[in-house]
């Protein structure tokens, strides 16, 4: 059985999805960041449960 060389649509679309997973991950790296310094702040004591929100 012969090997197709892959067809230029698939190669792009590869492209999308790979830089759409990039961002994706960048975004939830970030929400998870933030919500480690929000609890480590509410931990020290330096925010009041009131403000700090849901």
């Amino acid at each position: 059985m012969a090997i197709h060389p892959e067809h230029e649509l698939h190669a792009r679309r590869r492209g999308r999805n790979l830089g759409l997973g990039l961002v994706l991950g960048a975004f939830a790296a970030l929400i998870f960041g933030l919500s480690v310094v929000k609890i480590s702040y509410l931990q020290e004591g330096r925010l009041p449960a009131a403000e700090a929100g849901p």
